[in-house]
């Protein structure tokens, strides 16, 4: 082989190494690892023993199955993900700067109600305008979602998030209002503003008691010095919303999943409860595809001349708010 060949070979293994090395750094498995890039395990192992003999060092500590970064290799990983992501989306970037974007796919995480009241419009209108551009929606829970975040498996997500993260970036857009939902014929259906001290005496229809909801509702009646009682406890929104129609019970849901054509009448109740924003949940220094920033661009339009509410004291409401990104449970939907 000549030093020219020989040089070409070693590039080509060096962006190979560097993709098996930041794979595993998302994914914190070399096994994951191997299986993103069709590769055995003992494959991208050897990888990554090759860039820590040249660099000299330790990349991952290793014990048992588990690997996390160390701080070369922390320092590494900040270094070689933009060049890796940048690599392995030069065909989708070549394409969009030739004339647009034709061709391609697009993973995006969110959680149920997400997917069912806020990503409809956009995904409609990114269909229409790229047809070309296969869409996957992944419904999953907050911690699954977060986790697809991290390694990769999605572009993004989009959804509710209080609790920040280190590597993780949230861009709130839309901003919703908490709400007492009521049948049409229910006493405070004729109200046009009610108290906690109203709702108090009524039977409350709530998601399953693991959910973080029950502490929202406990933690604002117990500053009220009230009592409160759960009837019945139903998954989904949209069950909810049935059951209450049906004069079941009443609820406290957040704005986002009204539609206005319910057969409900839908209360404020901003002065108990906080708002909710949602928006996009990214990681930090992820490089976009152009099909991932085009959908991104959509939804930043829709929010032109609006301003996220963001809660100032956030702590203040941590122990109190659903959170579908930043814990593994998801919101009440």
């Amino acid at each position: 082989m000549s030093p020219a060949s020989g040089a070409q070979y070693y590039k080509h293994n060096r962006l190979q190494q560097l993709r098996g090395f930041c794979y595993a750094a998302q994914t914190l498995s070399v096994s994951k690892a191997a299986e993103r890039m069709y590769l055995s395990q003992p494959s991208v192992t050897l990888q990554i023993q090759a860039l820590e003999r040249d660099f000299k060092t330790t990349l991952f500590e290793r014990r048992g199955p588990k690997i996390s970064l160390t701080p070369d290799g922390k320092t590494l990983y900040e270094i070689a993900a933009p060049l890796v992501e940048a690599i392995d989306s030069l065909d989708a970037a070549f394409a969009t700067r030739r004339g647009g974007v034709e061709t391609g796919r697009l993973d995006i995480a969110a959680g149920e109600s997400t997917t069912l009241y806020l990503l409809p419009r956009f995904v409609q209108r990114f269909a229409e305008i790229h047809p070309g551009i296969e869409l996957k929606l992944h419904n999953v829970t907050g911690r699954d979602g977060l986790a697809m975040v991290r390694s990769d498996e999605v572009d993004f997500a989009v959804g509710s998030m209080l609790e920040l993260r280190e590597d993780i970036e949230y861009q709130p857009m839309f901003t919703y209002d908490p709400m007492l939902i009521v049948g049409l014929h229910h006493p405070l259906a004729k109200r046009k503003r009610v108290t906690l001290a109203d709702v108090s005496p009524h039977p409350l229809i709530l998601p399953p008691s693991h959910l973080t909801t029950w502490r929202v509702v406990d933690y604002a009646f117990s500053q009220h010095n009230l009592t409160y009682k759960v009837k019945m406890e139903a998954g989904g929104w949209e069950v909810i919303k049935k059951y209450v129609a049906l004069g079941m019970g009443i609820s406290i849901v957040t704005s986002i999943c009204l539609t206005g054509d319910e057969q409900l009448v839908a209360l404020p109740l901003a002065r108990y409860f906080p708002k909710r924003t949602y928006g996009l949940v990214i990681r930090k220094g992820k490089f976009l595809s152009p099909a991932a920033q085009r959908f991104v661009e959509l939804m930043q339009e829709a929010t032109k001349g609006k301003k996220a509410f963001v809660e100032k004291d956030p702590q203040k409401f941590r122990a109190q708010m659903p959170d579908e990104l930043t814990r593994g449970r998801s919101a009440p939907k």
